[in-house]
């Protein structure tokens, strides 16, 4: 046996306490401060050893070329061009859908302005009439008017077949009168439907359809009035980026909102879109996109590739831990403490096997986006975007060898729990004056007006923003509030920027000194790293070349150990 992996005297009076490992109190064999070792023992610590050096030293040690590092090098760089790529199409699909948008609002909706969303209303019968009727008429008039290439979608309306539908919703019955202070009303909503086809033929001026005219609101039970209809539309500018133009088919609803009876009827417009292949698609010279589904099918086989060997490392450092647990058990009838198994399970491989996963689902959901079979382009946006996010971060575990590089990870490792902690008691104080701020200061301020607009209203607040506006939009038509709104957002700031937000810079700032000051003194390590400390054998003593004569486990290619080589070459 190798002397270089015998005990020294300090390791036997480190691990000589109860609990610590090779405690020789009850155990089955000599200590692991006996003279001698076994050929199980010395061969597993240098197992032990191989199977968290660096990537460089498991070279050294056996001459493996990284081939996981090279092949994560790899999948960085497609997996971020792929996404880029997407990203391109991505945004022309939303710009063309945004344009739309706005101009579908100038052209049905009249005296529209940008960015009167929140104001755009009427207050008379005649308006919501006028708006009504002018909606309908620019959709008839659009071969003649519209600057954008449109058709009519006709027949696929769901109520009636038509090609659009001006529909009322109003109560079975509503009879209020408010100089008796009375009302009957019956909350059974009865919706009216009238169907409006464009015409065949537009020779001349477009004149007034006679059955949309004759359409009659019930304002004294109305709830609202909608206007839906299809258009169709082609969006050529894709061939920009060599692919072939999509079709879409936008769906729009006008909603003229009378819900709260209030004598101010608000006015939007929602456009969905649906986006298919379209029919026989001819581009002169472009529209190939047999390179894209190349590419996209060299992604997956990089990304299941990438998942074969993290998932393969995950095992072998379980089954490595299982033999550690066995060994000791049986030779110390000692257990290994949870902390020092956790070792064996390698945070960085589960990333890289969630962002594998991600990755091939969304390349997957991206073929059937390219091939107009799917349109679900946020979900695919959501599986790419986290996927290269992760790819990304696990590039980190590899700087992390580098003790100048590794600052940032080890810090956040030791400030993490008490990060934790910190943040769930000061969740619940959060969460108190959410519910406070938000039933007492929601009627008088906008930015309170629902959980989630408290929520980031003071969010906000924390890191410094809109603190003069906030206290400046305060209503003060109630005194009692406006006082009380006072003390509501000064004592906010003061507890949460003076207080709550130091002890959360001290916490991650006395983490950062604590693994300062153990980078320059003595790095105090577990029992598991002593007791694989007691092998000096370097890796480039060869040793670790050296085969097993144990029989090879279903994770080898040749007749190795099961542990032997225990894990890849690169982490």
């Amino acid at each position: 046996m190798s002397a270089a992996c015998r005990p020294s005297a300090e390791t036997q009076r480190l691990l000589t306490p109860v609990n610590s490992y090779g405690s020789q109190d009850g155990g089955a064999g000599p200590g692991v401060g006996s003279a001698s070792l076994l050929p199980e023992e010395e061969d597993l610590r240098r197992r032990l050893k191989y199977f968290f050096m660096s990537p460089c030293d498991k070279f050294r040690a056996k001459g493996r070329k990284p081939f996981k590092l090279v092949l994560q090098i790899i999948k960085i760089i497609i997996v971020t061009i792929q996404l880029i790529l997407f990203g391109l199409s991505n945004q022309m699909v939303v710009t063309f859908k945004e344009e739309n948008t706005i101009a579908f609002k100038h052209l049905f909706l009249k005296d529209y302005v940008d960015g009167s969303e929140d104001t755009y209303a009427v207050y008379t019968q005649r308006d919501l009439y006028d708006h009504m009727f002018y909606a309908v008429e620019k959709y008839l008039a659009i071969p003649n008017e519209t600057i954008g290439r449109y058709a009519y979608v006709r027949g696929e309306c769901s109520r009636n077949q038509s090609a659009l539908t001006l529909c009322q919703q109003y109560y079975r019955k509503g009879q209020i009168d408010p100089a008796n202070d009375t009302f009957n009303i019956d909350p059974k909503i009865i919706t009216d439907c009238l169907g409006v086809d464009p015409m065949e033929r537009m020779p001349g001026p477009l004149q007034p359809h006679p059955s949309y005219r004759n359409f009659t609101l019930k304002f004294h039970k109305l709830i609202n009035v909608t206007i839906q209809f299809k258009l169709k539309a082609i969006n050529i500018q894709t061939i920009i980026n060599n692919e072939i133009p999509d079709c879409y088919t936008f769906t729009i609803t006008i909603t003229f909102d009378n819900k709260a009876h209030s004598g101010r009827v608000k006015i939007s417009l929602d456009n969905k879109a649906d986006i298919k292949e379209c029919k026989d698609p001819s581009v002169y010279g472009r529209g190939d996109n047999t390179f894209r589904v190349f590419f996209d099918v060299a992604v997956i086989l990089v990304c299941v590739l990438s998942f074969i060997l993290c998932a393969r490392s995950i095992i072998r450092g379980l089954m490595l831990q299982h033999e550690l647990g066995h060994f000791f058990q049986r030779r110390y009838n000692q257990d290994v403490s949870l902390s020092d198994r956790m070792e064996f399970v390698n945070g960085w491989y589960i990333l890289l096997v969630v962002s594998d996963v991600l990755t091939v689902s969304g390349t997957i959901m991206k073929i059937g986006i390219e091939s107009k079979n799917l349109a679900s382009y946020d979900v695919c946006s959501i599986l790419l975007g986290t996927s290269t996010l992760l790819v990304w971060v696990g590039v980190i575990r590899y700087l992390s060898f580098f003790q100048k590089y590794n600052i940032l990870i080890v810090t956040m490792r030791v400030a993490l729990p008490n990060m934790i902690r910190f943040c769930c008691c000061v969740a619940v104080i959060y969460l108190g004056y959410c519910f406070c701020g938000w039933i007492v200061l929601g009627p008088y301020h906008v930015k309170f007006r629902s959980l989630s607009m408290v929520s980031e209203c003071l969010f906000s607040l924390i890191n410094g923003d809109d603190m003069f506006v906030t206290f400046a939009e305060m209503q003060q038509n109630s005194y009692l509030v406006w006082l009380f709104s006072q003390l509501y957002l000064y004592t906010f700031i003061s507890l949460f920027i003076y207080m709550v937000l130091s002890l959360f810079i001290a916490l991650i700032t006395g983490s950062y000194e604590t693994i300062k000051h153990q980078c320059e003194g003595d790095v105090p390590i577990t029992q598991l790293h002593m007791y694989i400390a007691e092998c000096k054998d370097s890796p480039r003593s060869g040793k670790f070349r050296c085969d097993s004569s144990s029989s090879c486990s279903v994770f080898c290619c040749c007749e190795r150990a099961p542990l032997q080589d225990n894990t890849l070459v690169v982490n």
